[in-house]
Protein backbone atom coordinates (compact mmCIF):
# COMPACT_ATOMS: atom_id res chain seq x y z
CA UNK A 1 0.00 0.00 0.00
CA UNK A 2 1.43 3.37 -1.03
CA UNK A 3 1.51 5.97 1.72
CA UNK A 4 0.02 9.41 1.26
CA UNK A 5 2.12 12.44 0.41
CA UNK A 6 1.62 15.67 2.37
CA UNK A 7 -1.52 17.55 1.41
CA UNK A 8 -2.03 21.16 0.43
CA UNK A 9 -4.18 23.90 1.94
CA UNK A 10 -5.50 26.97 0.18
CA UNK A 11 -5.23 30.20 2.18
CA UNK A 12 -6.64 32.99 0.03
CA UNK A 13 -5.30 35.86 2.13
CA UNK A 14 -1.75 34.49 2.15
CA UNK A 15 -1.86 33.74 -1.57
CA UNK A 16 -2.87 37.33 -2.28
CA UNK A 17 -0.12 38.58 0.01
CA UNK A 18 2.61 36.51 -1.64
CA UNK A 19 1.42 36.57 -5.26
CA UNK A 20 4.59 38.17 -6.61
CA UNK A 21 6.84 37.45 -9.58
CA UNK A 22 9.37 34.72 -8.84
CA UNK A 23 11.42 32.22 -10.86
CA UNK A 24 9.90 28.79 -11.40
CA UNK A 25 13.23 27.26 -10.34
CA UNK A 26 13.45 24.67 -13.05
CA UNK A 27 17.11 25.46 -12.49
CA UNK A 28 19.22 27.43 -10.09
CA UNK A 29 20.51 29.90 -11.02
CA UNK A 30 17.46 30.54 -13.21
CA UNK A 31 17.78 30.62 -16.99
CA UNK A 32 17.77 34.42 -16.85
CA UNK A 33 21.39 34.17 -15.71
CA UNK A 34 22.67 32.44 -18.86
CA UNK A 35 25.36 34.60 -20.52
CA UNK A 36 26.66 34.82 -24.08
CA UNK A 37 30.21 34.89 -22.70
CA UNK A 38 29.77 31.17 -22.08
CA UNK A 39 30.36 29.59 -25.51
CA UNK A 40 30.63 26.24 -27.26
CA UNK A 41 34.21 25.72 -26.05
CA UNK A 42 33.10 26.22 -22.45
CA UNK A 43 30.32 23.70 -22.92
CA UNK A 44 32.68 21.16 -24.49
CA UNK A 45 34.95 21.52 -21.45
CA UNK A 46 31.94 21.08 -19.17
CA UNK A 47 31.03 17.82 -20.93
CA UNK A 48 34.61 16.59 -20.41
CA UNK A 49 34.33 17.34 -16.70
CA UNK A 50 30.95 15.64 -16.61
CA UNK A 51 32.47 12.44 -18.02
CA UNK A 52 34.75 12.21 -15.00
CA UNK A 53 31.69 12.11 -12.72
CA UNK A 54 30.27 9.16 -14.71
CA UNK A 55 26.74 10.22 -13.75
CA UNK A 56 23.75 8.85 -15.70
CA UNK A 57 22.26 10.98 -18.46
CA UNK A 58 18.91 12.42 -19.46
CA UNK A 59 18.46 13.50 -23.10
CA UNK A 60 16.07 16.16 -24.41
CA UNK A 61 15.23 16.65 -28.10
CA UNK A 62 13.47 19.81 -29.23
CA UNK A 63 11.21 19.71 -32.29
CA UNK A 64 10.24 23.37 -32.79
CA UNK A 65 7.62 23.12 -35.53
CA UNK A 66 3.89 23.72 -35.14
CA UNK A 67 1.23 23.61 -37.83
CA UNK A 68 -0.65 26.54 -36.28
CA UNK A 69 -0.04 29.05 -33.50
CA UNK A 70 -1.63 28.57 -30.07
CA UNK A 71 -2.11 32.12 -28.82
CA UNK A 72 -1.31 31.26 -25.20
CA UNK A 73 2.02 29.64 -26.06
CA UNK A 74 5.26 30.80 -24.47
CA UNK A 75 7.49 28.19 -26.12
CA UNK A 76 10.12 28.73 -28.79
CA UNK A 77 8.36 27.46 -31.91
CA UNK A 78 8.35 27.76 -35.69
CA UNK A 79 4.80 27.97 -37.05
CA UNK A 80 4.58 26.69 -40.62
CA UNK A 81 2.47 24.46 -42.84
CA UNK A 82 5.51 23.82 -45.02
CA UNK A 83 6.49 20.33 -43.88
CA UNK A 84 9.63 20.55 -46.01
CA UNK A 85 11.17 22.76 -43.32
CA UNK A 86 11.45 19.74 -41.07
CA UNK A 87 13.77 17.81 -43.41
CA UNK A 88 16.90 19.95 -42.98
CA UNK A 89 16.16 20.29 -39.28
CA UNK A 90 16.12 16.54 -38.82
CA UNK A 91 19.43 16.26 -40.69
CA UNK A 92 21.02 18.93 -38.48
CA UNK A 93 19.56 17.32 -35.37
CA UNK A 94 21.20 14.03 -36.37
CA UNK A 95 24.53 15.87 -36.78
CA UNK A 96 23.99 17.45 -33.36
CA UNK A 97 23.42 14.01 -31.83
CA UNK A 98 26.52 12.57 -33.48
CA UNK A 99 28.76 15.48 -32.43
CA UNK A 100 27.66 15.66 -28.80
CA UNK A 101 27.72 11.89 -28.38
CA UNK A 102 31.33 11.81 -29.62
CA UNK A 103 32.23 13.96 -26.60
CA UNK A 104 30.36 11.79 -24.10
CA UNK A 105 31.83 8.71 -22.40
CA UNK A 106 30.11 5.82 -24.18
CA UNK A 107 29.80 3.91 -20.89
CA UNK A 108 27.45 6.47 -19.37
CA UNK A 109 23.91 5.17 -19.09
CA UNK A 110 20.93 7.11 -20.46
CA UNK A 111 18.06 6.79 -17.98
CA UNK A 112 15.62 9.28 -19.52
CA UNK A 113 14.75 10.59 -22.97
CA UNK A 114 12.18 13.29 -23.72
CA UNK A 115 10.99 14.78 -27.01
CA UNK A 116 9.31 18.16 -26.70
CA UNK A 117 8.46 21.19 -28.75
CA UNK A 118 6.77 22.61 -30.60
CA UNK A 119 5.05 19.52 -31.87
CA UNK A 120 7.18 16.35 -32.09
CA UNK A 121 4.42 14.59 -34.06
CA UNK A 122 4.84 17.29 -36.72
CA UNK A 123 7.50 14.89 -38.01
CA UNK A 124 6.52 11.99 -40.22
CA UNK A 125 7.22 8.40 -39.23
CA UNK A 126 10.38 8.14 -41.35
CA UNK A 127 11.85 11.25 -39.71
CA UNK A 128 11.05 9.95 -36.22
CA UNK A 129 12.69 6.64 -37.11
CA UNK A 130 15.83 8.38 -38.38
CA UNK A 131 16.27 10.39 -35.18
CA UNK A 132 15.45 7.37 -33.01
CA UNK A 133 17.97 5.19 -34.87
CA UNK A 134 20.73 7.76 -34.29
CA UNK A 135 19.94 8.11 -30.60
CA UNK A 136 20.19 4.35 -30.18
CA UNK A 137 23.39 4.09 -32.20
CA UNK A 138 25.16 6.88 -30.33
CA UNK A 139 24.05 6.48 -26.72
CA UNK A 140 23.96 3.66 -24.17
CA UNK A 141 20.25 3.53 -23.32
CA UNK A 142 19.17 1.63 -20.22
CA UNK A 143 16.67 -1.20 -20.88
CA UNK A 144 14.22 0.37 -18.43
CA UNK A 145 14.77 3.99 -19.52
CA UNK A 146 11.87 6.45 -19.28
CA UNK A 147 11.23 7.55 -22.87
CA UNK A 148 8.56 10.24 -23.27
CA UNK A 149 7.12 12.41 -26.01
CA UNK A 150 4.74 15.36 -26.24
CA UNK A 151 2.05 15.19 -28.91
CA UNK A 152 -0.58 17.52 -30.32
CA UNK A 153 -3.86 15.56 -30.31
CA UNK A 154 -5.16 17.52 -33.31
CA UNK A 155 -2.58 16.09 -35.66
CA UNK A 156 -2.19 12.44 -34.72
CA UNK A 157 -3.67 9.10 -35.70
CA UNK A 158 -4.14 5.81 -33.90
CA UNK A 159 -1.49 4.23 -36.13
CA UNK A 160 1.02 6.98 -35.25
CA UNK A 161 0.47 6.44 -31.53
CA UNK A 162 0.93 2.68 -31.86
CA UNK A 163 4.08 3.34 -33.90
CA UNK A 164 5.53 5.51 -31.12
CA UNK A 165 4.88 2.80 -28.56
CA UNK A 166 6.32 0.09 -30.80
CA UNK A 167 9.67 1.81 -31.35
CA UNK A 168 10.20 2.45 -27.65
CA UNK A 169 8.33 5.46 -26.26
CA UNK A 170 6.68 4.43 -23.00
CA UNK A 171 5.37 7.75 -21.67
CA UNK A 172 3.32 10.37 -23.46
CA UNK A 173 1.93 13.86 -22.83
CA UNK A 174 -0.60 16.07 -24.58
CA UNK A 175 -2.23 19.42 -24.03
CA UNK A 176 -5.90 19.75 -23.14
CA UNK A 177 -5.73 23.40 -21.96
CA UNK A 178 -9.54 23.63 -21.69
CA UNK A 179 -12.52 21.61 -22.96
CA UNK A 180 -14.72 24.69 -23.47
CA UNK A 181 -15.23 25.50 -27.21
CA UNK A 182 -15.32 29.27 -26.64
CA UNK A 183 -12.00 29.18 -24.79
CA UNK A 184 -10.49 26.93 -27.45
CA UNK A 185 -11.53 29.31 -30.21
CA UNK A 186 -10.10 32.32 -28.37
CA UNK A 187 -6.69 30.64 -28.03
CA UNK A 188 -6.74 29.11 -31.55
CA UNK A 189 -6.64 25.57 -30.17
CA UNK A 190 -9.86 23.91 -31.33
CA UNK A 191 -9.92 20.24 -30.34
CA UNK A 192 -13.36 18.68 -29.82
CA UNK A 193 -14.04 16.62 -26.71
CA UNK A 194 -14.62 13.47 -28.78
CA UNK A 195 -11.18 13.85 -30.33
CA UNK A 196 -9.47 14.10 -26.94
CA UNK A 197 -11.23 11.03 -25.58
CA UNK A 198 -10.36 9.12 -28.77
CA UNK A 199 -6.67 10.01 -28.44
CA UNK A 200 -6.65 8.91 -24.82
CA UNK A 201 -8.31 5.62 -25.73
CA UNK A 202 -5.62 4.99 -28.37
CA UNK A 203 -2.86 5.75 -25.88
CA UNK A 204 -4.31 3.33 -23.34
CA UNK A 205 -4.81 0.68 -25.98
CA UNK A 206 -1.14 1.07 -26.94
CA UNK A 207 -0.26 0.46 -23.27
CA UNK A 208 1.88 3.50 -22.52
CA UNK A 209 3.16 3.28 -18.96
CA UNK A 210 2.24 6.86 -18.05
CA UNK A 211 0.06 9.60 -19.58
CA UNK A 212 0.27 13.29 -18.69
CA UNK A 213 -2.17 16.01 -19.72
CA UNK A 214 -1.73 19.77 -19.46
CA UNK A 215 -4.38 22.28 -18.41
CA UNK A 216 -4.10 26.08 -18.26
CA UNK A 217 -6.12 28.37 -16.00
CA UNK A 218 -6.47 32.09 -16.60
CA UNK A 219 -7.35 31.81 -20.31
CA UNK A 220 -9.93 34.08 -21.99
CA UNK A 221 -13.60 33.31 -21.28
CA UNK A 222 -12.74 30.88 -18.50
CA UNK A 223 -14.88 31.00 -15.38
CA UNK A 224 -15.15 28.96 -12.23
CA UNK A 225 -18.20 27.23 -13.72
CA UNK A 226 -16.68 26.40 -17.11
CA UNK A 227 -13.34 25.22 -15.72
CA UNK A 228 -15.06 22.97 -13.19
CA UNK A 229 -16.51 21.16 -16.21
CA UNK A 230 -13.01 20.90 -17.71
CA UNK A 231 -11.69 19.39 -14.48
CA UNK A 232 -14.57 16.90 -14.37
CA UNK A 233 -13.88 15.76 -17.94
CA UNK A 234 -10.13 15.60 -17.28
CA UNK A 235 -10.73 13.25 -14.36
CA UNK A 236 -12.92 11.14 -16.65
CA UNK A 237 -9.98 10.88 -19.07
CA UNK A 238 -8.06 9.26 -16.21
CA UNK A 239 -4.48 10.40 -16.95
CA UNK A 240 -1.66 9.38 -14.61
CA UNK A 241 -0.42 12.96 -14.25
CA UNK A 242 -2.03 16.36 -14.64
CA UNK A 243 -0.17 19.64 -14.97
CA UNK A 244 -2.23 22.77 -14.31
CA UNK A 245 -0.36 25.86 -15.45
CA UNK A 246 -1.11 29.49 -14.70
CA UNK A 247 -1.46 31.46 -17.93
CA UNK A 248 1.06 34.29 -17.95
CA UNK A 249 -0.20 37.11 -20.17
CA UNK A 250 3.05 38.69 -21.39
CA UNK A 251 2.40 40.02 -24.93
CA UNK A 252 5.51 42.23 -24.69
CA UNK A 253 7.53 38.99 -24.51
CA UNK A 254 5.32 36.74 -26.67
CA UNK A 255 3.67 38.92 -29.36
CA UNK A 256 1.31 36.12 -30.45
CA UNK A 257 -0.58 36.70 -27.20
CA UNK A 258 -1.78 40.04 -28.58
CA UNK A 259 -4.37 38.03 -30.49
CA UNK A 260 -6.01 37.11 -27.19
CA UNK A 261 -8.86 39.46 -26.17
CA UNK A 262 -7.45 40.92 -22.96
CA UNK A 263 -10.89 42.00 -21.74
CA UNK A 264 -11.97 38.33 -21.77
CA UNK A 265 -9.29 37.22 -19.32
CA UNK A 266 -10.67 36.24 -15.89
CA UNK A 267 -10.02 38.69 -13.09
CA UNK A 268 -7.39 37.82 -10.45
CA UNK A 269 -10.02 36.91 -7.86
CA UNK A 270 -11.71 34.46 -10.20
CA UNK A 271 -8.34 32.96 -11.20
CA UNK A 272 -7.68 32.21 -7.54
CA UNK A 273 -11.14 30.67 -7.17
CA UNK A 274 -10.46 28.51 -10.25
CA UNK A 275 -7.14 27.37 -8.76
CA UNK A 276 -8.75 26.59 -5.41
CA UNK A 277 -11.51 24.57 -7.05
CA UNK A 278 -8.98 22.70 -9.20
CA UNK A 279 -6.90 21.67 -6.20
CA UNK A 280 -9.97 20.60 -4.24
CA UNK A 281 -11.45 18.58 -7.10
CA UNK A 282 -8.24 16.80 -8.06
CA UNK A 283 -7.13 15.98 -4.53
CA UNK A 284 -10.66 14.84 -3.63
CA UNK A 285 -10.52 12.47 -6.56
CA UNK A 286 -7.34 10.36 -6.75
CA UNK A 287 -4.54 12.80 -7.44
CA UNK A 288 -1.77 13.91 -5.10
CA UNK A 289 -0.37 17.43 -5.22
CA UNK A 290 3.28 16.93 -6.15
CA UNK A 291 4.15 20.61 -6.12
CA UNK A 292 3.93 23.79 -8.19
CA UNK A 293 1.53 22.83 -11.01
CA UNK A 294 1.72 19.06 -10.88
CA UNK A 295 -0.64 16.34 -9.70
CA UNK A 296 -0.16 12.57 -9.95
CA UNK A 297 -1.79 9.34 -8.94
CA UNK A 298 -0.30 7.82 -5.77
CA UNK A 299 1.34 4.98 -7.69
CA UNK A 300 2.83 7.24 -10.38
CA UNK A 301 6.61 7.56 -10.57
CA UNK A 302 6.53 11.26 -9.61
CA UNK A 303 4.73 10.47 -6.36
CA UNK A 304 7.01 7.52 -5.65
CA UNK A 305 10.14 9.58 -6.38
CA UNK A 306 8.99 12.33 -4.04
CA UNK A 307 8.36 9.85 -1.25
CA UNK A 308 11.82 8.38 -1.82
CA UNK A 309 13.41 11.86 -1.84
CA UNK A 310 14.53 11.28 -5.44
CA UNK A 311 12.58 14.02 -7.19
CA UNK A 312 14.31 16.80 -9.08
CA UNK A 313 13.40 19.81 -11.19
CA UNK A 314 14.93 20.61 -14.54
CA UNK A 315 13.90 22.59 -17.60
CA UNK A 316 11.11 20.11 -18.32
CA UNK A 317 9.69 20.43 -14.78
CA UNK A 318 9.73 17.61 -12.24
CA UNK A 319 11.81 14.56 -13.09
CA UNK A 320 12.28 11.24 -11.34
CA UNK A 321 16.06 10.73 -11.62
CA UNK A 322 17.77 13.16 -9.30
CA UNK A 323 21.34 12.19 -10.26
CA UNK A 324 21.03 12.38 -14.04
CA UNK A 325 22.69 15.21 -15.97
CA UNK A 326 20.69 16.62 -18.87
CA UNK A 327 21.93 17.07 -22.45
CA UNK A 328 19.72 19.08 -24.80
CA UNK A 329 19.60 18.67 -28.58
CA UNK A 330 18.04 20.87 -31.23
CA UNK A 331 17.39 24.58 -31.49
CA UNK A 332 16.76 26.40 -28.19
CA UNK A 333 17.23 23.27 -26.05
CA UNK A 334 18.97 23.55 -22.69
CA UNK A 335 21.60 21.27 -21.14
CA UNK A 336 21.99 21.04 -17.37
CA UNK A 337 25.23 19.53 -16.10
CA UNK A 338 26.17 19.48 -12.44
CA UNK A 339 28.35 22.57 -12.74
CA UNK A 340 27.29 24.22 -16.01
CA UNK A 341 24.20 25.07 -18.05
CA UNK A 342 24.12 25.70 -21.81
CA UNK A 343 21.42 26.71 -24.26
CA UNK A 344 21.50 26.15 -28.00
CA UNK A 345 20.79 28.87 -30.54
CA UNK A 346 17.09 29.70 -30.83
CA UNK A 347 17.01 30.73 -34.49
CA UNK A 348 17.28 27.89 -36.99
CA UNK A 349 19.80 29.74 -39.16
CA UNK A 350 22.11 30.26 -36.18
CA UNK A 351 21.68 26.64 -35.07
CA UNK A 352 22.48 25.40 -38.58
CA UNK A 353 25.47 27.74 -38.94
CA UNK A 354 27.05 26.49 -35.71
CA UNK A 355 26.69 22.85 -36.75
CA UNK A 356 28.03 23.59 -40.26
CA UNK A 357 31.10 25.11 -38.58
CA UNK A 358 31.66 21.85 -36.69
CA UNK A 359 30.87 23.45 -33.33
CA UNK A 360 28.45 22.67 -30.56
CA UNK A 361 25.32 24.78 -31.08
CA UNK A 362 25.76 26.68 -27.79
CA UNK A 363 24.56 30.29 -27.81
CA UNK A 364 24.91 31.03 -24.09
CA UNK A 365 25.39 29.34 -20.77
CA UNK A 366 26.49 29.60 -17.19
CA UNK A 367 29.28 28.11 -15.11
CA UNK A 368 28.17 27.51 -11.53
CA UNK A 369 30.43 28.53 -8.67
CA UNK A 370 30.62 26.81 -5.28
CA UNK A 371 27.96 29.07 -3.75
CA UNK A 372 25.59 28.42 -6.66
CA UNK A 373 25.90 24.67 -6.16
CA UNK A 374 25.17 24.89 -2.44
CA UNK A 375 22.17 27.16 -2.98
CA UNK A 376 20.87 24.98 -5.80
CA UNK A 377 20.91 21.99 -3.47
CA UNK A 378 18.95 23.94 -0.88
CA UNK A 379 16.42 25.38 -3.35
CA UNK A 380 15.80 22.10 -5.16
CA UNK A 381 15.30 20.28 -1.86
CA UNK A 382 12.64 22.82 -0.95
CA UNK A 383 11.02 22.78 -4.40
CA UNK A 384 10.99 19.00 -4.82
CA UNK A 385 10.83 17.50 -1.34
CA UNK A 386 9.17 20.26 0.71
CA UNK A 387 11.75 19.63 3.42
CA UNK A 388 15.38 20.56 3.92
CA UNK A 389 17.77 18.74 6.23
CA UNK A 390 20.13 21.48 7.40
CA UNK A 391 22.56 18.98 8.95
CA UNK A 392 22.84 17.07 5.67
CA UNK A 393 23.71 20.28 3.79
CA UNK A 394 26.21 21.24 6.50
CA UNK A 395 27.97 17.89 6.31
CA UNK A 396 27.91 17.70 2.50
CA UNK A 397 29.51 21.13 2.04
CA UNK A 398 31.50 21.36 5.29
CA UNK A 399 29.79 24.48 6.60
CA UNK A 400 27.66 25.75 9.45
CA UNK A 401 24.21 26.07 7.88
CA UNK A 402 22.91 28.67 10.31
CA UNK A 403 26.02 30.80 9.87
CA UNK A 404 26.24 30.45 6.09
CA UNK A 405 22.56 31.29 5.66
CA UNK A 406 22.11 33.64 8.61
CA UNK A 407 20.35 36.32 6.54
CA UNK A 408 18.16 33.75 4.82
CA UNK A 409 17.04 32.21 8.11
CA UNK A 410 16.06 35.65 9.28
CA UNK A 411 14.06 36.10 6.09
CA UNK A 412 12.40 32.72 6.55
CA UNK A 413 11.21 33.74 9.99
CA UNK A 414 8.75 36.14 8.36
CA UNK A 415 7.35 33.26 6.31
CA UNK A 416 7.26 31.05 9.39
CA UNK A 417 5.23 33.70 11.20
CA UNK A 418 2.67 33.44 8.38
CA UNK A 419 2.64 29.64 8.60
CA UNK A 420 4.36 28.89 5.27
CA UNK A 421 7.31 27.04 6.83
CA UNK A 422 8.22 25.34 10.09
CA UNK A 423 11.74 26.02 11.34
CA UNK A 424 13.67 23.76 13.69
CA UNK A 425 17.31 23.23 14.59
CA UNK A 426 17.61 20.51 11.93
CA UNK A 427 14.90 21.07 9.34
CA UNK A 428 13.12 23.64 7.21
CA UNK A 429 9.73 22.14 6.38
CA UNK A 430 7.18 23.55 3.95
CA UNK A 431 3.70 23.45 5.47
CA UNK A 432 0.52 22.42 3.70
CA UNK A 433 -0.29 26.13 3.39
CA UNK A 434 3.21 26.90 2.09
CA UNK A 435 3.22 24.26 -0.66
CA UNK A 436 1.35 26.56 -3.06
CA UNK A 437 3.83 29.32 -2.28
CA UNK A 438 6.99 27.23 -2.41
CA UNK A 439 8.56 29.61 -4.94
CA UNK A 440 8.33 32.39 -2.35
CA UNK A 441 10.18 30.16 0.11
CA UNK A 442 12.86 29.15 -2.37
CA UNK A 443 13.52 32.71 -3.50
CA UNK A 444 14.81 33.57 -0.02
CA UNK A 445 17.94 31.55 -0.88
CA UNK A 446 18.35 33.08 -4.36
CA UNK A 447 21.57 35.10 -4.48
CA UNK A 448 20.82 36.23 -8.06
CA UNK A 449 17.68 38.19 -7.28
CA UNK A 450 17.19 41.15 -9.55
CA UNK A 451 14.38 42.90 -11.42
CA UNK A 452 12.82 40.14 -13.49
CA UNK A 453 9.20 41.30 -13.50
CA UNK A 454 8.87 41.50 -17.28
CA UNK A 455 10.09 37.97 -17.92
CA UNK A 456 8.86 35.91 -14.99
CA UNK A 457 5.43 34.54 -14.15
CA UNK A 458 3.63 35.24 -10.90
CA UNK A 459 3.90 32.81 -7.99
CA UNK A 460 0.22 31.84 -8.37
Amino acid sequence: MVSQLPGVKFDLDLIKKYDTVTPRYTSYPPATELKEEFNHVDFQNAIASSNKRKTPLSLYFHIPFCQSACYFCGCNVVVTNNRNMAKPYVDYLVSDIQHVSSLVDSQRIVEQIHWGGGTPNYLNIEQVELIWKNINQNFNIAPNAEISIEINPRYITKDYIFFLREIGFNRISFGLQDFNPQVQEAINRIQPEEMLFDVMSWIKAAKFQSVNVDLIYGLPYQSLFTFRDTIKKTIELDPDRIAVFNFAYVPWVKPVQRKIPKEALPQPQEKLEILKMTIEELTASKYLFIGMDHFAKPQDELAIAQRNDNLKRNFQGYTTHAQAELLGFGATSVSMLDDAYAQNHKQLKDYYRAIDAGNLATSKGYKLNADDIIRRDVIMSIMSGNRLDKHAIAQKYNLSFDDYFADEIQGLQLLADDGLVNLSSQHITVTEIGRLLVRNIAVVFDAHQKTRERTLSRAI
